[in-house]
């Protein structure tokens, strides 16, 4: 393979990326229970005019987190309306950058294009920042955040105390940020890279050089205003609800479990990386060896951080792969480093191998996805979508038979068995909730001045807040501590409307109410059932039968 098939654009990449991650990320196709919090407060920013204090959908305070990702979803939903598509449009985008931030890395590191391409290959294909890209939640922020401040930390690592300011003021702002979107672990990684930096034998970089004033204190003004501004408003107390998210409600205390965490973080990093980790198994001694002598600091750098992300996730009480995101980028710069130096394009075998392995998983899926959209009818948009999926397929089916940029075909075959899942999730999750109780309001013209209570999965009502945008006024009554169906009936005395989960239906006085169903979905439970029926010519009933169904109630 000549060096010209690795000149690969970041650019390019980046908006495969996105134009592959888009049908996922842009409507709810699959909802993440943790986005609720974002744009729950998000919406309520809006209607209430204050920026700096988050809330639930119950109307209760929330601390846990800064403020950082609050704002992205608000970003979102200033530019381009309250709307499924703009809670996540930023997301997706800072997933498509941290493809191009990993590019810039290995470059500031190596000067080398191919170790660069190779590296936005890898993350751009890491299955942890495409889920991370395609939920409005904070991990993707903060993973595009550490990696710019692993650029800072590069620009260090190469230039030593010569390094030019601009890798300074990277690195502080970064982290900054960083702090601003997650908290603690920006801190913790970010701690961890200066003593190593600090501390190294081989090339230390002197205390004096960090003590770079312009580049640090904005730095901790973006990084601890929003908790200034929370203690002037509210007191001390909300720094219970942050710490306790933080380090109370996710540290860890039992041996056991620690242990168990840390070989479960292990076992997923390296999955995340298949192929890719696989390929490096060929000659693997031979290849750290070079690498070794080539970049020494780096090398250590990122042992270093990938250890210190399997410790922290080992210390969590409940261990999630997301937790892994922060140093992913990093840990693909060195995994292309060590293929790359082990000339693993002569490992002709288990590239198309690979690559197979991604086309055939595509076709499978989209060839699903075809036959679930032709038996329960579609878009045209759909069919588009498969038709372009068909020509991507042929597209890198032509490359693996010419045994020609191979690598490309893996990371871009990965990405298209996401493209084309999209396409079969469309029939089971969409219309959602959110968008069929739009309609229906709508449909029904609701006076979106009445204050509406909503009983029921508490996921759902943030899906169905966000379509009924701003207008609409609705209360969660059901939230995350369990209550009574005393409790229940007490709180929705005090509303005539109310939008309520089929199971609770029992639980209200339904005859002080008109009922009408306003939206019904796949339950997930039932879902293997209605696959096996999707010919039976009676499946909307059975679809009634096997749904989950939500109500509008209206008081008579």
């Amino acid at each position: 393979m000549s060096l010209k098939e690795y000149q690969i654009n970041p650019w390019v990449v980046m908006a495969v990326f996105t134009a592959l991650v888009a049908p996922f990320a842009l409507s709810f196709h699959m909802h993440f229970p943790d986005e609720m919090y974002y744009t729950d407060a998000a919406v309520k920013m809006l209607q209430n005019g204050d920026y700096l204090t988050t809330y639930l959908g119950n109307n209760e305070l929330r601390f846990r987190k800064p403020i950082g990702t609050y704002w992205v979803v608000l970003a979102g939903f200033k530019l381009f309306g309250v709307s499924a598509f703009s809670s996540r449009i930023f997301f997706l985008l800072a997933g498509a950058l941290t493809v191009g931030a990993s590019y810039w890395l290995a470059k500031v590191l190596f000067e080398d294009r191919k170790i660069a391409g190779i590296s936005a290959l890898i993350i751009a294909s890491n299955p942890v920042l495409i889920f991370a890209a395609t939920r409005s939640i904070p991990d993707v922020l903060l993973g595009l955040f550490m990696t710019l401040s692993a650029v800072g930390f590069a620009g260090l690592i190469r230039y030593g105390d010569q390094s030019p300011k601009k890798y300074l003021w990277i690195l502080y702002l970064s982290l900054g940020i960083a702090f601003e979107v997650k908290g603690l672990p920006a801190v913790a990684l970010g701690g961890i890279g200066i003593l190593y930096l600090l501390a190294n034998p081989w090339k230390r970089v002197s205390f004096k050089t960090f003590i770079h004033l312009p580049s640090l204190i904005p730095a901790i003004v973006i990084a601890l205003f929003w908790f200034v501004a929370m203690y002037l408003i509210h007191g001390p107390t909300y720094l219970d609800s942050f710490l306790q998210d933080q380090v109370g409600g996710r540290v860890a205390s039992r041996y056991l479990l620690i242990l168990k965490n840390g070989f479960l973080a292990t076992i997923i990093l390296l999955a995340v990386f298949i192929p890719w980790v696989l390929l490096v198994f060929p000659k693997l001694k031979e290849s750290l060896i070079k690498v070794r002598s080539e970049n020494l600091v780096f090398f250590g750098f990122a042992i270093l951080w990938g250890l210190a992300i399997l410790g922290m996730g080992a210390m969590t009480t409940k261990f999630y792969e997301r937790y892994l995101l922060p140093v992913s980028p990093v840990l693909a710069v060195f995994l292309a480093w060590i293929l790359v130096r082990g000339n693993f394009e002569g490992r002709q075998l288990g590239l198309k191998i690979s690559s197979w392995f991604f086309l055939i998983l595509s076709f499978i899926v989209g060839a699903f996805g075809f036959y679930l959209n032709f038996q329960l009818g579609s878009s045209a948009w759909i069919y588009i979508q498969l038709l372009a999926g068909l020509i991507i397929w042929a597209y890198l089916l032509s490359l693996t038979l010419k045994k020609i940029k191979l690598p490309k075909a893996i990371s871009y075959g990965f990405l298209l068995v996401f493209f084309l899942l999209s396409t079969a999730t469309a029939k089971i999750s969409l219309p959602e909730q959110g968008e069929q109780f739009a309609k229906f309001v709508k449909t029904n013209s609701i006076d979106s001045t009445e204050p509406i209570g909503f009983i029921g999965n508490i996921h759902t009502s943030s899906k169905i807040r966000v379509y009924l945008g701003t207008e609409f006024y609705m209360t969660d009554l059901t939230g995350e501590k369990s209550i009574t169906d005393e409790q229940i009936k007490q709180k929705a005395e005090k509303f005539s409307h109310l939008i309520v989960e089929d199971k609770y239906l029992e639980k209200l006085d339904t005859a002080a109410y008109v009922a009408s169903p306003a939206a019904v979905n796949w339950d997930s439970k039932r879902i293997p059932f209605l696959l096996q029926n999707l010919g039976d010519p009676n499946f909307k009933s059975l679809l009634q039968e096997n749904g989950k169904i939500y109500y509008w109630l209206k008081k008579k």
